[in-house]
């Protein structure tokens, strides 16, 4: 599943977009500096969120929507179209 892929199948389950849960985090006082664990907990507690699915959450929590390039333009099931992750939902994803 690449990356984005996961932030979508979020928003599926959840109802919210990547966006909307880095405001929620923001909220909680989670940002940058935050460990994994206690947003991992949340997100579970929440949202019934796995590890796999809350970990793209804390990459996007912590690091911001930029990924590594390593993916990106390469085909199966780990590629990405592009090294910035899409934020604002599934529907509107321009590389879709």
């Amino acid at each position: 599943m690449s990356f984005q892929s996961y932030l979508d199948s979020i928003e599926a389950k959840t109802g919210l977009t990547p966006r909307q849960f880095l405001d929620l985090a923001r909220e909680r006082g989670f940002d940058e500096t935050a460990k994994a664990t206690p947003i991992l907990d949340w997100l579970k507690q929440d949202y019934d969120l796995g590890r796999g699915h809350g970990m793209a959450l804390v990459h996007v929590i912590t690091k911001g929507p930029q990924i590594s390039g390593k993916h990106v333009g390469t085909t199966g099931t780990h590629a990405d179209a592009s090294d910035m992750l899409w934020l604002d939902g599934a529907a509107t994803n321009p590389n879709r």
